[in-house]
């Protein structure tokens, strides 16, 4: 097995940061963009759906066509391209071309993403695998704990366009460090068009990737109208709300972070499965506020460690089932993720509307017994091409 240069996985990370970053960013600018190109917030906000949609449809085309090219220039190019839809955010002077952007970002992150994870898991041993997934992916928690908050005060303080200035910025020297430390000529098993279509006649594969769907889904039907529910519920304004979210982000980073040291020690099932039934008790307790202050941070923090520590343990199990199609399969997965989070989003949306923001720990916990279940089932179905550590 090649050695893997030293600097790799910092700048994976990097990079995933800087995505992550593109991605979220969004988010915390819709009132000022949408003032500055006279549209309403919920019309700016189709802009994160616009680049979900695209993400799910091109990131396992475009890994698929791309397959015979070397990692790192297919890396490389997923970067400059999410570099161009980032400056050509910064200057649209419309939604229609803003909306054009969002997809050139979902091009590029879409080929960026599954390759990285899919060279960090090839050059390195399998006993280091979920611990190297799990630091290559530390990039979007922190994005997610910066990303939103960064971007917010950018865009109100400088105006919307700067934070897509600074996207820019930090793609470039990104580039240029994928360039100097991933190894040339780095092709691993050739992918074709041939080989995304035979995974995706795989129903067992399929299947074990829209675990990664059911697992957010269940997760964003709470995630997505935290903030209504805290106000209503708490009697928090905006400094409460905030407070919270970033306590969830800090959770996130934690359980990330350990999400691969307990895969490599318990395999990717057990971990999987514990995940899923330490969501069944925590959820339902977001139906029953209001809590003390104390217990809510307490609360939130366990539960968001919780919810963002499973992708490692997917992605090793992913990885093993997938052998030389791990680039499409990851491809996929990271599809699947944003599958899951719209899905979610429309689910607690129906549930808000039909039963009060009260229900959503409730919805969201009946959401992750359904994963469980299909985690389970799932498991069975593949064991005889991978059994489960």
């Amino acid at each position: 097995m090649q050695a893997p240069p030293k600097m790799l996985i910092p700048v994976l990370t990097l990079s995933n940061f800087l995505i992550g970053v593109g991605a979220f960013i969004i988010i915390g600018m819709l009132e000022p963009l949408g003032t500055d190109l006279n549209v309403t917030p919920a019309h700016a906000g189709q802009l994160l759906t616009v680049y979900a949609l695209a993400y799910s449809v091109l990131s396992p085309v475009l890994v698929a066509v791309t397959g015979r090219i070397g990692r790192r220039r297919v890396m490389a190019l997923g970067l400059v391209m999410f570099a161009l839809a980032a400056l050509l955010s910064a200057l649209s002077p419309s939604m229609p071309v803003l909306n054009a952007a969002r997809v050139l970002a979902a091009a590029g992150a879409g080929l960026f993403t599954p390759v990285a994870a899919a060279t960090a898991a090839a050059l390195f041993p399998p006993a280091q695998r979920a611990r190297v997934l799990a630091m290559v992916f530390f990039g979007f928690s922190v994005a997610q704990v910066l990303g939103v908050p960064a971007g917010s005060y950018i865009a109100y303080t400088f105006g919307w366009r700067w934070g897509f200035w600074c996207v820019v910025a930090l793609a470039l020297p990104c580039i240029v460090m994928i360039w100097r430390h991933v190894p040339a000529g780095l092709k691993f098993q050739p992918i074709t068009l041939g080989d995304l279509g035979e995974v995706l006649r795989d129903l067992r594969m399929i299947f074990a990737v829209l675990f990664t769907s059911t697992f957010l889904g269940a997760t964003y039907i709470l995630y997505t109208y935290m903030a209504p529910l805290l106000s209503e519920t708490m009697g928090y304004g905006r400094d409460g709300v905030t407070l919270v979210l970033a306590v969830s982000g800090v959770g996130a980073v934690i359980g990330n972070l350990a999400s691969g040291i307990l895969t490599d020690r318990l395999g990717w099932k057990r971990t999987l499965v514990a995940l899923c039934l330490c969501q069944i008790v925590l959820l339902p307790v977001y139906s029953l506020l209001p809590l003390s202050d104390i217990m809510l941070m307490g609360l939130t923090t366990v539960w968001a460690m919780t919810g963002w520590a499973f992708m490692a343990a997917q992605q090793t199990r992913l990885i093993g089932l997938a052998g030389s199609q791990a680039t499409v399969v990851l491809a996929l997965n990271a599809a699947a993720i944003y599958v899951g989070a719209a899905v979610g989003s429309a689910i607690g949306g129906w549930v808000l509307l039909r039963a009060g923001l009260s229900a959503l720990g409730l919805a969201a916990t009946i959401g992750m017994v359904a994963a469980l279940a299909h985690l389970l089932l799932s498991a069975r179905m593949s064991q005889s091409t991978a059994p489960a550590p």
